[in-house]
């Protein structure tokens, strides 16, 4: 008996001690950060698909319903689509899809221990900005190349058709050391990107450094 009081009394002391918000609490943390994504399901040969690294910044905000739970929510402008890669009759092309959205994530934070949470939520997003970008090497005329390599991706991934609205799971953890908040997730696209194509969905990955201040 006295080993399950003791035990009891060690659980007690630890989620007492991992208590991080006040109940009520509103804290604001604005955040920067980076996104490697990419977009999910296979292009056709000449062509390869590599993770593209982008910006994102913005802010959320907490409130604490318990000494162990918050909700979040925020507004984040953040860089993804992905790089194709194209090898084909002596031409050597890397394209980036810019493809630029505004992210609004909602979530469900749990803290295990004193700093550390896991959390998972959704985020509805608008798409803001769709643009392709040739860089191309091997060739004489880098012009005609560059236009050629354009056209054939926008077969595969028509910027014309990328929806303006996205949805996703955001799933991670954080960590927070005094009052800077380092956040890692992997954001699940549950939509398409385009219509009436199916060229996948946004796969990215964010890292993040905050600064967490009470309101």
């Amino acid at each position: 008996m006295k080993k399950i009081m003791m035990i009891a009394a060690l659980l007690v002391a630890t989620l007492s001690a991992s208590a991080q918000n006040e109940v009520g609490q509103v804290t604001l943390k604005p955040t920067v950060g980076m996104n490697l994504a990419s977009i999910t399901g296979n292009v056709p040969s000449p062509f390869s698909k590599k993770m593209k690294v982008g910006l994102t910044a913005g802010f959320e905000a907490e409130y604490g319903l318990a000494e162990n739970f918050g909700i979040t929510a925020g507004v984040m402008y953040a860089m993804e689509g992905a790089k194709i890669k194209y090898s084909h009759d002596g031409i050597s092309a890397t394209t980036n899809l810019n493809f630029d959205y505004i992210n609004i994530p909602i979530l469900a934070q749990f803290y295990l221990v004193k700093g550390l949470a896991i959390k998972a939520g959704i985020q509805p997003a608008f798409n803001v900005r769709k643009k392709l970008s040739t860089d191309v090497s091997g060739t004489i005329d880098d012009g005609v190349a560059s236009k050629y390599v354009n056209d054939a991706i926008n077969n595969v991934f028509p910027k014309d058709k990328v929806q303006t609205f996205n949805f996703s799971i955001p799933v991670g953890l954080s960590y927070e050391y005094e009052c800077f908040v380092l956040d890692a997730r992997y954001n699940i696209g549950v939509t398409k990107i385009m219509k009436d194509s199916d060229q996948g969905r946004n796969s990215t990955f964010t890292f993040t450094l905050g600064y967490k201040f009470a309101l």
